[in-house]
């Protein structure tokens, strides 16, 4: 149990994000954003978040391109990728890269994802 980890989920779609807050408000502190431009604003107000968990097709900007932006600035923080979609040439470059170290299948399966915010925190 550490209440002490500080968690940013970024998902366009509510239902997620409710989904991602009962599954894991328990452990951690969890954040949330619908949209890459609100979590840029969430990591603005909360500097100590270690662990980013981004959807991928989001509107206006995908999560790649939010975890690009968010790496200029807060480099320290751990990224990952939560997709409904296969695992696509953009994903794996960007694995391949080290812009995230872990990439999600939607539904997510609660140990994996657990394992990894416990393993980067």
């Amino acid at each position: 149990m550490n209440l002490d980890t500080k968690i940013l989920y970024v998902d366009d779609e509510e239902i997620n994000i409710f989904l991602f807050k009962i599954n894991f408000s328990k452990k951690y502190q969890v954040y949330t954003a619908l949209n890459g431009f609100e979590g840029l604003d969430v990591l603005n107000k909360t500097p100590d978040i270690k662990i980013v968990i981004s959807d991928m097709k989001m509107p206006k900007m995908d999560g790649l391109t939010f975890i690009k932006k968010a790496r200029t600035l807060f480099s320290d923080v751990s990224y990952f990728i939560l997709t409904g979609f296969e695992i696509t040439d953009e994903i794996q470059n960007a694995l391949d890269e080290k812009i995230i170290l872990q990439y999600f299948s939607k539904p997510f399966d609660l140990k994996e994802v657990t394992a990894a915010i416990d393993q980067f925190s």
